[in-house]
């Protein structure tokens, strides 16, 4: 079910009601108000005339929620959606039951429901943890992080990632993490961005030969190096599916009561 759809057609309707009500219904019940009023000798008292102008309960629900809904509309569409990580491909970056924030305008403003870029204000950079709608199936929202920018030679193998025939540089931190057995816990470097990524050294993973992205495509993998299905297996993702950039952690949920005291930037 696309949410974008269903509040921009929640936002028409209620839209619609009102302005109607405006223009249309409300002069009407003024006019009936008077044409009452004018041939009753004793006038009408106050109950009488609000009952005479009380507003359609569509109406009173339109002019409630119209407002509500434009407002989180132009929020969610064009400065800050939210969203949940619901697998751990993104570990140890992200953790299942985080709630993150994704800045819709990093890359560019883009309007709801078919996405057509409006703006132009910056591209994704290397490094980026990025949001988009899965190639095959649009619907699905993925996120993983940027490695291979348009024109980029990208090519990983024996768990080595390289970037225009450069090693992408990466130190061991603990080969026992306690929060992922059988993982090595890794500082890896990307552009500017320093983060931290899970490889098992006893899985081979996939191997990617050295491969050009092409223009108005990124190359993308999940931290969780060896849990992860992302460009390796499935592809490049296309500009027009780029929702926007994952910056930060506002609450963990999973199940019990939630937690606000994991709340953080995402690098």
């Amino acid at each position: 079910m696309d949410f974008s759809l269903l509040l921009v057609v929640a936002v028409a309707i209620t839209g619609l009601i009102w302005l109607l009500d405006l223009v249309w219904w409300r002069p009407a019940r003024r006019r009936k108000l008077a044409a009452v009023e004018a041939g009753t000798t004793e006038g009408l008292d106050e109950a009488s005339r609000e009952r005479a102008m009380k507003e359609p309960w569509p109406v009173d629900y339109a002019r409630s929620f119209f407002p509500v809904l434009l407002v989180v509309l132009l929020l969610r569409s064009f400065l800050v959606e939210p969203f949940q990580i619901p697998s751990g491909s993104m570990r140890p970056t992200l953790e299942v039951g985080d709630f993150i924030l994704v800045n819709k305008f990093t890359y560019g403003l883009r309007l709801p429901v078919t996405h057509t870029r409006i703006v132009e204000l910056g591209e994704p950079e290397r490094g980026d943890v990025m949001v988009f709608r899965f190639p095959s199936e649009p619907s699905v929202n993925f996120i993983k992080r940027v490695v291979g920018l348009p024109g980029d030679t990208v090519r990983y193998e024996d768990k080595q990632l390289y970037v225009n025939g450069e090693p992408v540089p990466k130190r061991v931190l603990d080969e026992a993490p306690p929060t992922a057995p059988g993982e090595w816990l890794l500082e890896e470097r990307l552009g500017e961005v320093s983060h931290r990524i899970y490889n098992n050294p006893r899985d081979p993973g996939p191997r990617v030969r050295e491969i050009v992205v092409p223009e108005g495509h990124y190359f993308t993998m999940g931290d969780n190096r060896d849990h992860s299905n992302d460009s390796r297996y499935w592809g490049f993702v296309p500009e027009e599916n780029v929702v926007g950039r994952a910056f930060a952690v506002w609450m963990h949920w999973d199940g019990g009561l939630p937690s606000f005291t994991q709340a953080r930037r995402i690098h």
